[in-house]
């Protein structure tokens, strides 16, 4: 049987996710963004890298299995979380501009009915609604079509206003009437405007939206449209007025039929072809309406025949009522910027943008992770060996491979995130396909401290090699002039990621090229999930 999901349905579920990021009910979510996926070229590894990522056509697609999922937990860098203030309902951007003809709004575009202007096959794919200069949307309720231009003509002056009442502007010699619906506040600008997208309010409603929303009428017709102009019109001859007969003039009082009651139309005839129709009274509750611009309709209409009219029916609750039904809000933008943070490493570079719901902290079974930001990295607090005098001296590049005896026949591998030589702190990951490394007995184990533990060695090191500081417990380092936060607690020279490896849900995947984190530099992501 054929069925359809429904666009309203890809709404609600734009809703239920982004109010999902407070919590519903009595639960509390935790979500957070993530960067991850370093040295991406890498294929030494099983299943990570590839030496032609970030090459034009080289970055391969995300996949989406439990297997993907796992190695995705394996090779994150760090998290930011996600607060509500953090996440909009977001919609395509199509800024006003001279001389482009837009669409306007209808009821009736599907498949058999495109958009003219962009063939669209849904009202939310069409190009209906615009950004002016100043950041502030309108709906385009009529773009000026008629007869002779059935499909709109150019816009020619950029609406700015903030009145309630759908309004033509300048002249209004382009036929353009917009409707005022909101303005991007200056903060939403920052976090959630992009070339592509523009958000929507937070709350539709609130005392910066109420006023649009309280105006608006159910079932209120604000536009009619002349589609065929008649001929041989005339007003009928006033025997009160001994006015005579008329082929130019207004015939008021034009009722709109249809399912809902009160609406009015006034009807210009010119030289016996009606040349404009204005709504002078919107009514309510139309569903469906039409005019019938006859004498058995019209009783102040003399003669003529031929003219129709398209009556525009308004979204439901009418214009401004509820913004998201109204412009489409079936996507929802994530917002997080990486700045400046001890659990954000530099030096290193990602390849890999995520979003992760409700990570477990690191040592529980069942309690998520609850913290601005966290890191996915180990860390090793080193120092001197032998005749070594100083951690300065010696230099762990940035994605070379670290080992560590840990036992008989057991060897603890990773990779270098980050190493600062003042304060001998090594950060490192280990990708879940370093079991395939046969010199680590196939396995992943934890680097250690104490006896029996062997030095932290690399065949790219520069200067001496190091070992865990097992008499290290802090989370922070004093280097004689400054007290450095570690951003993790060091127990024996070890500290372990902020959260359980593997733990949380995977939502949100995007692959792109190589970009190497700089102290000069700050990361805005922005995540946007269509529903």
């Amino acid at each position: 049987m054929p069925a359809i999901i429904t666009d309203q349905f890809r709404i609600l579920n734009a809703e239920t996710f982004a109010k999902s990021f407070t919590g519903i009910g009595t639960t509390t979510n935790y979500y957070y963004t993530f960067l991850g996926h370093p040295n991406p070229k890498n294929d030494d590894i099983v299943d990570y890298g590839d030496d032609t990522w970030g090459d034009v056509g080289g970055t391969p697609s995300p996949k989406d299995s439990f297997k993907e999922e796992n190695l995705y937990h394996g090779s994150m860098l760090f998290l930011k979380r996600v607060s509500a203030t953090d996440v909009r309902r977001v919609v395509r951007r199509y800024n006003w501009e001279l001389g482009i003809t837009y669409d306007m709004y209808r009821n009736n575009y599907d498949l058999d009915n495109k958009s003219p202007q962009s063939s669209a096959t849904t009202l939310y794919g069409s190009r209906f609604f615009v950004v002016n200069s100043e950041f502030k949307v309108y709906a385009c309720l009529n773009n000026g079509a008629n007869p002779e231009f059935p499909n709109g003509q150019k816009s020619l002056v950029e609406p700015n206003f903030v009145d309630v009442s759908p309004q033509k502007v300048g002249t209004g010699s382009d036929g353009y009437v917009w409707k005022y619906l909101f303005t991007i506040s200056p903060s939403d600008v920052v976090k959630f405007v992009t070339d592509q997208y523009v958000p929507l309010p937070e709350k539709w409603g609130d005392t910066s939206s109420l006023t649009i929303k309280n105006a608006a009428v159910k079932g209120k017709i604000e536009q009619v449209i002349i589609t065929a102009r008649g001929s041989g019109y005339s007003i009928a001859a006033d025997p009160n007025t001994n006015e005579p007969a008329t082929s130019t003039g207004t015939v008021t009082g034009v009722p709109i039929l249809g399912d809902g009651t009160g609406g009015f139309a006034a009807v210009t005839i010119q030289g016996g072809i009606v040349n404009s129709v204005t709504v002078t009274n919107g009514g309510t509750g139309y569903t469906k309406a039409l005019i019938l611009f006859d004498t058995s309709n019209v009783t102040t209409l003399g003669a003529g025949q031929g003219a129709t009219f398209e009556v525009i029916i308004p979204p439901q609750g009418g214009h401004g009522a509820d913004i998201y039904r109204e412009l489409g809000g079936n996507r929802v933008m994530v917002y997080s910027k990486y700045d400046t943070d001890p659990d954000f490493v530099q030096g290193v570079d990602f390849s890999r943008i995520g979003l992760i719901k409700n990570p477990i902290q690191n040592k529980s079974q069942a309690e998520p992770l609850d913290t601005s930001t966290a890191t996915a990295l180990g860390a090793l607090k080193l120092t001197i060996t032998g005749s070594a005098t100083t951690t300065s001296n010696t230099t762990y590049p940035v994605n070379k491979i670290i080992k560590q005896q840990v036992g008989i026949g057991s060897t603890a591998v990773g990779y270098v995130a980050s190493w600062n030589r003042d304060t001998g702190v090594l950060r490192y990951y280990q990708p879940v396909g370093l079991t395939g490394d046969s010199a680590a007995g196939n396995r992943l184990f934890d680097f250690t401290s104490g006896g029996g533990s062997g030095n932290i060695k690399c065949s790219d090191i520069s200067g001496p090699e190091l070992k865990v500081d097992e008499n290290f417990n802090d989370n922070t380092i004093n280097t004689g002039d400054k007290i450095i936060e570690l951003g993790q607690t060091f127990d024996k020279g070890i500290a372990p990621p902020d959260f359980n490896r593997h733990s949380g849900e995977i939502i949100y995947i995007d692959n792109r090229a190589p970009i190497t984190r700089s102290s000069s530099q700050k990361e805005e992501v922005k995540i946007v999930v269509e529903f």
